[in-house]
């Protein structure tokens, strides 16, 4: 018997995605700002987890000698949940990726109105890239986006698209969407 998610060779009982984890350079900075600027929930925190033995490289994949300070849970809205990372290591790069450097990454947040979101960023001092972009053709038409950077300099960004998008006619399941969850 073949279980409905496990089709074409996905993993079994897959539902989604539950959170994604990024590390920050400072921990209550980067909690206040997400919880204060763009209106996230803070749940709770884990602590500091350190190991005398190889556990932080064999489970996680980091110098043998790295440390977590304190990790904590946020969530955002109608989306999936952020897990936020103060590391310390011997080895760590704090130079952060751009979009274009392999592992590079931003987040994306949906927003009504582009117009009066993009205010408010600017009104609390949050550099905003430019003015918004709007597709005019293509899947992705009637997207409209624009990049933002968090204090420490992560990549962020908001879109917005009220009427949809090109690529969803004639299609029977569409990108997942948090003003729908359910679908």
């Amino acid at each position: 018997m073949t279980h409905k998610n496990n089709l074409n060779g996905a993993l079994p009982g897959m539902r989604g995605m539950q959170h994604i984890g990024i590390t920050v350079p400072n921990l209550s900075e980067a909690v206040a700002f997400f919880v204060e600027v763009l209106g996230c929930e803070p749940y709770f925190t884990f602590g500091e987890f350190r190991f005398e033995d190889d556990w932080m490289e064999r489970h996680l994949n980091v110098h043998p000698r790295a440390s977590i300070r304190d990790f904590q849970m946020v969530r955002c809205g109608n989306g999936t949940n952020l897990e936020i990372f103060e590391y310390t290591a011997p080895d760590q790069n704090r130079r952060l990726p751009r979009n274009s450097d392999v592992g590079g990454h931003h987040l994306a947040f949906y927003v009504d109105d582009m117009e009066a979101a993009v205010e408010y960023l600017q009104s609390r001092g949050v550099q905003v890239l430019d003015t918004p972009s709007t597709f005019t053709d293509g899947p992705a038409k009637g997207l409209t986006w624009v990049y933002f950077l968090a204090p420490w300099g992560l990549q962020l960004e908001l879109v917005s698209f009220p009427d949809g998008m090109g690529y969803e006619k004639g299609v029977t399941r569409i990108l997942w969407d948090p003003r729908t969850p359910e679908h």
